[in-house]
């Protein structure tokens, strides 16, 4: 007894199974769809190229040439209305009509997953877009509230001016020594010689 009819009867035997209701004239296909469909869609694909075209086309040439009078007279097979090949023609194109129609769904299904794929990288390619513009719409706010330079240096010379022991301040030139201002210069004595 091998594993599977082993699997098989207890499967028949538990009750928390389904019981598979298949008849005997039916037996379990293990087609693989896939491999047909593939068959399918390269037959479809060689149907479209020249190389078929020509083929065929030289077949029927071939075909019509040797069943016409001009052919050999005891080796014809398909005289004048040229049945045969008619047949053989509608043959081919009954299948070949479902093998392209198998081919188109086929392609329509990888389109659609396609298009989905397509819809969901635009959704989040769409969300993070929007996540990077709060982004920068919130670094812009915060750098708003940032002390510039320029700023810095205005602010720390009030406090070097404010932290100056004297009254006014030094002012210094460019040499950094101090200038002294008019107003510096001490009084003269009443009476006495001015420097002017």
């Amino acid at each position: 007894m091998t594993e599977q009819n082993r699997r098989d009867g207890d499967r028949q035997h538990r009750l928390d199974q389904p019981r598979d209701r298949r008849r005997g004239w039916r037996p379990r296909s293990d087609f693989d769809t896939e491999r047909f469909g593939r068959f399918a869609e390269s037959f479809a694909r060689f149907m479209g190229t020249a190389t078929f075209l020509a083929g065929m086309t030289v077949f029927i040439a071939v075909w019509l040439v040797w069943n016409s009078p001009l052919g050999p007279e005891g080796l014809q097979w398909d005289p004048y209305p040229f049945i045969f090949l008619t047949l053989i023609l509608s043959l081919q194109a009954s299948y070949a009509a479902p093998l392209i129609l198998l081919a188109q769904n086929r392609q329509e299904a990888r389109d659609r997953v396609q298009q989905q794929q397509d819809r969901d990288a635009d959704a989040q390619s769409h969300a993070d877009m929007e996540f990077l513009a709060r982004e920068v719409a919130s670094l812009r706010l915060g750098l708003g509230e940032v002390a510039t330079r320029d700023f810095l240096r205005s602010e720390l010379r009030g406090l070097v001016e404010a932290l100056d022991p004297s009254e006014e301040g030094e002012r210094r030139d460019k040499s950094g020594k101090p200038k002294k201002d008019k107003r510096d210069r001490p009084t003269p004595p009443a009476g006495g010689p001015t420097d002017d």
